[in-house]
């Protein structure tokens, strides 16, 4: 019990004195998330948007195949991306593996659909609302699509921090690309288990303690954002 006390203070002290490890790692865990969640926003949202808006043949498969590679696991992603850019691979002479470019490709396959998919459903729930309206205006789907993204920004941002909860948490992808290279692609949750395993708590408690705060925040954002929504509804 005396351990675990003091290994919690050490914690606070790590945290109150910004020490430089830490926030290296955490600087880390935010630049390659937030990068892969911006190219996840680019994407998903639009195409989200057009799976919603779009009639075509097969989008009914498209939307399926969508919501299954929300669930994708992220040892398998992980995988698939370590042997796209492995020596051997086809990307293998980029020299991404093992550097925190690999880790931003795992973390966008893994979310990107999930920001699609959420984006859809909260369009598809517009369009039905507004399509007799923006076509009576001569709107064809094309046109009608930007505005319907600019309406329903606010569930957007939603949806675009769900992307951002589920990248800062992962580990399994990113530890399987980037190696956990200290100075170079350890990240906080990488890090959390390394330090773990080796038995210094104190580092991985901070970090697990930085995680939770960014957790709590993302959660009460989305929590408001909803909440205002469905008050201008």
């Amino acid at each position: 019990m005396t351990d675990l006390l003091e290994a919690f203070e050490t914690a606070f002290r790590l945290l109150l004195s910004f020490d430089a490890g830490l926030l290296e790692i955490v600087g880390l865990s935010l630049r390659v998330s937030l990068t892969a969640l911006g190219l996840a926003t680019v994407v998903g949202l639009p195409l989200g948007g057009a799976l919603a808006v779009f009639r075509f043949r097969g989008r009914g498969v498209a939307v399926v195949a969508l919501n299954t590679m929300m669930g994708l696991p992220p040892v398998v992603v992980g995988l698939l991306v370590y042997l796209a850019l492995s020596r051997s691979g086809p990307l293998g002479g980029w020299g991404l593996l093992f550097t925190p470019s690999a880790m931003v490709i795992a973390q966008f396959l893994l979310i990107t659909p999930i920001v699609a998919s959420l984006a859809r459903q909260v369009i598809a729930d517009l369009w039905v609302e507004y399509e007799e309206q923006l076509r009576s205006l001569g709107a064809t789907s094309s046109r009608a699509l930007p505005t319907l993204l600019w309406d329903a920004r606010q569930s957007l941002l939603t949806a675009v921090l769900a992307g951002f909860g589920r990248a800062i948490a992962e580990v399994g992808a990113v530890i399987i690309v980037g190696g956990n290279i200290a100075h170079v692609t350890r990240v906080m949750t990488t890090a959390i288990a390394l330090e773990t395993s080796k038995g210094d708590l104190p580092l991985a408690l901070a970090l697990g303690i930085v995680l939770l705060l960014l957790s709590m925040a993302i959660n009460a954002i989305a929590s408001v954002l909803t909440a205002r929504g469905e008050q201008l509804a």
